[in-house]
């Protein structure tokens, strides 16, 4: 193959979540794509697996959010009906902590400023409502009605599946190592050759640094361990009973559960994991942190504590605001697009963030309000 034969309109590095999701909309659009990752997506070695992943609409993290998610939701509908399967399940989903606290106020006040169906719970009510839930006294609930589940990895194969209809083509297990812009486009090195295009969008989640050095000193990997525990009265935790679930527990301190598909609850903290170069992680939880784990179960889900029946390790690489990339390059703003760095909540926006990613490429003003997530931010660290 020669490298005019390597041409495309655009490259999309990484094929997780939002690279997925950029390829598959720039495809329906009509260009000429050319999708490539490091391994074999949909993988287990990133940020985008894990089985099951909340999508929430009463977005504690800000309510910018909200708007975006909704689109989400939309199309990743639209994409259920172009591949005929399910890859969302409605659960409803539930904030809890003290009334006082970062996650309860947050939420309320995406849920109020954008009409959120929701309703607000003391710590009596949570239990009664969903039983397996156990909340401290001085705690209360917001119930996200539009709350639920996506399947990544089937979410992440149906994105390239549709891609490959509209004429998509996908490399996998061939990194990209290095790329140039210049007045002629962009040239893309990988393991298995050189590629060029007009256009060039990097998405390599925990790799990005290594593509834009700038980000180098902002951003941190972290390796976050997720498990499920068999639960003791699985009526209690199944989908139909259970909500997704965030639970402040401590001032400024998360964890998270997703109820029992038949492979146990599912159990994470969020954030506070430890710093780690991708290309070597640790892919094995310890018994400390199974421990952390079974003692916030033991203390609010108490009959979903029992045998340890899986664990992986997922990646998040976070900003220091815990906010997204998702911007021009700023050397090559007409040619390079960076969508990366989702600080362990972007999964559920992906399909919104494709159809941004082909307007910032196209050059046009973006549906969404950008300017949180622009790289500008840390011009102090860059």
């Amino acid at each position: 193959m020669t490298l005019a034969d390597r041409s495309y309109d655009v490259i999309v590095a990484g094929l997780g979540a939002m690279g997925s999701a950029s390829v598959c909309s720039l495809a329906r659009a009509g260009h000429r794509v050319l999708g490539i990752d490091r391994f074999a997506p949909p993988h287990g070695l990133g940020s985008s697996h894990g089985r099951t992943r909340i999508i929430r609409e009463a977005y504690f993290e800000h309510p910018a959010y909200v708007p975006i998610v909704r689109r989400a939701f939309d199309l990743w509908r639209e994409l259920e009906r172009a591949v005929g399967r399910s890859l969302y399940v409605k659960t409803r989903g539930v904030a809890i902590g003290p009334e006082d606290g970062m996650l309860v106020r947050g939420a309320r006040a995406s849920a109020e400023a954008f009409g959120v169906p929701h309703h607000v719970l003391s710590a009596a009510g949570v239990h009664r409502e969903f039983p397996g839930l156990q909340p401290l006294d001085d705690m209360v609930g917001v119930v996200d009605d539009h709350a639920g589940v996506l399947f990544p990895e089937q979410c992440i194969a149906a994105l390239l599946e549709s891609a490959t209809k509209d004429g998509a083509e996908i490399r996998r297990d061939d990194a990209v190592l290095g790329w140039e812009a210049g007045n002629d486009g962009v040239r893309v090195r990988t393991a298995g050759g050189e590629y060029r295009a007009k256009q060039l969008v990097l998405s390599t989640g925990a790799w990005i640094a290594q593509l834009v050095p700038e980000l180098a000193d902002v951003l941190s990997v972290v390796r976050q361990p997720i498990q499920w525990f068999e639960p003791s009265h699985p009526d209690e935790f199944s989908p139909t009973k259970c909500p997704v679930t965030l639970w402040e527990h401590a001032p400024n301190r998360v964890f998270y559960t997703l109820p029992d598909f038949g492979d146990g609850v599912k159990a994470a903290v969020h954030y506070e994991g430890q710093p780690v170069d991708p290309d070597h992680v640790d892919r094995r939880t310890s018994p400390a942190e199974e421990s952390q784990a079974r003692d916030l179960l033991r203390r609010f889900m108490p009959h979903a504590n029992g045998r340890l029946r899986e664990s992986q390790v997922c990646l998040y690489t976070n900003t220091p605001d815990l906010h997204f990339v998702i911007d021009v390059h700023p050397a090559h703003p007409k040619q390079v697009v960076v969508v990366s760095a989702c600080s362990g909540h972007g999964f559920k926006f992906a399909t919104a963030i494709g159809e941004v990613v082909l307007e910032l490429l196209a050059g046009a003003t973006p549906r969404f309000d950008l300017s949180m997530f622009s790289m500008a931010r840390f011009a102090a660290r860059m």
